[in-house]
């Protein structure tokens, strides 16, 4: 803490000691008002400025400080100036005083606060940037919190100084001229409780109600400014209560959302029941995964006391396993499935003609007309193609076109270290590919901290990948039938030959085509949507990797619940998504899975944490299954066992990750899991030892060597 601070925390405790030790309070008082009132008016009259100077001096620091007698200062203006003139002094004297307490909140509490709970204030600034004066006006005008308390607290946000002030202005005007009228008849008040009649309380709160009714109506203006081109298409009636466009986790989720409340419901798909996940993504890749796992456990046999083992690898049965898979799968996400849940589902191209109707081209030149109450765009992701000259010329595989390949890469390049390039990295070398790995940052998984993108880094390594960090692409080339691809490091080019060329450098999403432009939706990187999923139309809604923040399946399934409520039952009640506890896995060897902050955010967003790690080498079951490497990591409040984020890395830290998350979820602590019992011997006890590290750093050690004189006493 620096001098400066120091000096005003002193200055500040000063002041209020002296408030306390000389008995200042007496002086702010209604009985000594009504007895010194005739004495106040006589020196205004021979001396107005000097009173109105003093008065509004000590007003300003008795607000400042929050200090007890605002209310008998605003009585006492009216008594001695009238109500214009008390008017005048006490509302500019109560809104400076307000906000210099609110800018010593600031100064001195804010950078205490952002340390401890950087996380949740962080959400709150977020409320303020986008609304904080209208909030603040409501509780000006009806306090539910008593003024000084909202000084302090708006102190520790982000809102600016000059908003503060002038709301703070505006909103107490209303009762300043109660207390201040109130003060001008001060001898018929016998307590303050006598100011606010039950018919004046009435009309604050009618009052402070104004804001929001107020706002309400504007929302609703803005709603029919928005449609207003539109109004001479909008049906009298509508063929469905909701369209959904895209069959992937976000659009399944919301339909049948939409069908269990009975809602008549259409899904659109224009491709593949299932979406990426399915078809693509998560399914065919945890199964090739599988297999290459299952090569690795051969090829290291000796490791489980098997003195040989051989495998003969048929890459084509491999992809064949990888199709069964998805084929077994499939009825899930049929459409069999969702028309016996009660969905409608179409298969075509959807195009959003304006705000209440979707046209669905079906081929060969048939098309249909839907009209529709709300509509939920759920067309999830691609993969993004980096413009990378020559790439054509060569010819590049993706995450989507990967599996139809039937014979394996003798020499594979993986462009890109997240995730996905990681994931496909390690399979295709422990199938029998010679793989490199190109990442133009200068680590792998850079979203990890260093030491899990380090450990990731060797696992890749361990399995025959050559990892090349710090490298750009830079382009490719196709010389006599070979295929190049040239990258840059430390200012030198270097030109690797392969025979395959795997972009996995990440996903867009899907835009195009479906009427955006002509609608004026907005989008960046996906579609732009409110907290309630709802884009500029608030009956067309968006979810899943096409919405953001995260291209996450179950994020996808999630969001899909807010989707559908908000598209069905928004007029009534809405909600807002919640991203509060996200988590997610990268299904490499040695798993990585992570939910809450990890500590290179952490230290990102200056929010301090206590940091407890438990290494899986010294686990009984993780021993026995010659998987005893890697950790868990808790990050935790300062002191609490309040759980802020939670790193895997192990055998199946995925699944381990569910018990932190649904702790993360409902408010418990690591006290809470270090009192479960785990069966033994399982991984799942792992949490429990990071649980009890974290206890152990927390024995109260001063009331140990108390119980330890104790027990000697019992020996002797």
């Amino acid at each position: 803490m620096n001098r400066r601070k120091l000096v005003v925390i002193a200055v500040v405790l000063a002041l209020i000691a002296a408030y306390f030790a000389f008995d200042l309070g007496r002086f702010f008082s209604l009985e000594y008002l009504k007895s010194r009132q005739e004495e106040f008016a006589a020196l205004y009259a021979q001396r107005p400025a000097l009173v109105i100077g003093s008065f509004f001096a000590v007003y300003v620091g008795v607000t400042a400080l929050s200090f007890p007698g605002a209310a008998i200062l605003t009585l006492a203006g009216g008594a001695i100036f009238g109500l214009a003139v008390g008017t005048l002094v006490v509302s500019f004297a109560s809104s400076l005083g307000a906000t210099l307490a609110f800018l010593v909140s600031r100064y001195v509490l804010r950078d205490g606060v952002q340390a401890r709970f950087g996380a949740r204030l962080a959400e709150v600034d977020k409320g303020i940037a986008k609304e904080g004066g209208f909030y603040l006006f409501t509780l000006r005008l009806v306090p539910l919190l008593p003024f000084f308390v909202i000084n302090l607290l708006m102190g520790l946000t982000k809102m600016k100084a000059w908003t503060f002030y002038w709301v703070s202005q505006l909103g107490m005007l209303a009762g300043t001229l109660v207390y201040v009228n109130a003060g001008t008849q001060l001898a018929k008040i016998d307590s303050l409780k006598g100011i606010l009649s039950p018919g004046l309380l009435g009309s604050f709160v009618l009052l402070g109600l104004f804001p929001l009714i107020a706002k309400k109506i504007v929302d609703l203006v803005q709603g029919r400014k928005v449609y207003a081109r539109w109004a001479s298409v909008k049906p009298k009636s509508f063929d469905r209560n909701l369209v959904v466009i895209g069959a992937g986790a976000a659009g399944l989720v919301t339909s049948y959302i939409a069908a269990v409340v009975k809602a008549k419901v259409t899904l659109i798909e224009s491709h593949k029941m299932g979406g990426d996940c399915l078809n693509y993504g998560c399914v065919p890749s945890k199964a090739l995964i599988k297999t290459a796992t299952l090569m690795q456990q051969i090829r290291e046999s000796r490791k489980y006391g098997i003195e040989s083992a051989q495998a003969t690898l048929n890459f084509a049965d491999v992809m064949d396993r990888v199709a069964h898979v998805v084929r077994d799968i499939e009825p899930h996400d049929s459409v069999e499935r969702y028309t016996g849940l009660g969905v409608d589902v179409v298969t075509g191209y959807a195009k959003i003609v304006n705000p209440w109707t979707v046209e669905i081209d079906l081929g060969e030149g048939r098309k249909q007309a839907l009209t529709t109450r709300s509509i939920v765009i759920a067309t999830g992701a691609m993969p993004f193609v980096p413009p990378l000259p020559g790439l054509d010329e060569v010819g590049y595989l993706t995450s989507d076109t990967l599996w139809g390949l039937r014979e394996l890469p003798p020499r594979l390049v993986v462009l890109g270290g997240g995730p996905i390039g990681c994931e496909l990295a390690q399979s295709f070398a422990r199938l029998g590919s010679q793989v490199t790995q190109i990442e133009m940052a200068p680590r792998i998984m850079i979203r990890e901290d260093e030491e899990v993108s380090a450990l990731a880094k060797a696992a890749l390594e361990h399995d025959g990948v050559a990892v090349l960090t710090g490298h750009k692409a830079l382009r490719c080339e196709l010389v006599e039938g070979r295929k190049f691809i040239v990258v840059e490091a430390g200012g030198a080019e270097k030109r690797l030959e392969f025979d395959q060329l795997l972009c996995a450098v990440g996903r867009v999403a899907r835009l195009k085509g479906y009427g955006l432009e002509e609608l004026g939706i907005a989008t960046g990187r996906t579609i732009e949507t409110n907290e309630y999923l709802q884009t500029v139309y608030p009956n067309i809604l968006a979810a899943g990797d096409v919405a953001g923040p995260y291209q996450f399946t179950h994020v996808a399934a999630h969001q899909a619940w807010y989707a559908s409520v908000n598209a069905l039952f928004g007029t009534f009640k809405k909600f807002k998504a919640d991203y509060s506890v996200i988590p997610w896995a990268t299904f490499i060897d040695p798993e990585v899975a992570r939910v809450g902050l990890n500590e290179q955010e952490a230290k990102e967003k200056g929010i301090a944490v206590e940091v407890t790690k438990y290494g899986i080498d010294d686990l009984d079951r993780a021993i026995a299954d010659s998987a005893a490497h890697g950790f868990v990591k808790v990050l935790t409040e300062p002191g609490k066992d309040r759980i802020l984020g939670v790193t895997i890395v192990g055998a199946h830290a995925g699944d381990l990750l569910a018990e932190y998350v649904l702790a993360m979820r409902h408010g418990l602590g690591l006290n809470k899991i270090l009192g479960t019992i785990h069966t033994y011997p399982t991984m799942a006890e792992a949490n429990k030892y990071a649980a009890g590290e974290w206890k152990r750093n927390h024995q109260p050690a001063r009331l140990l060597e108390w119980v330890a004189k104790y027990h000697a006493w019992r020996r002797a």
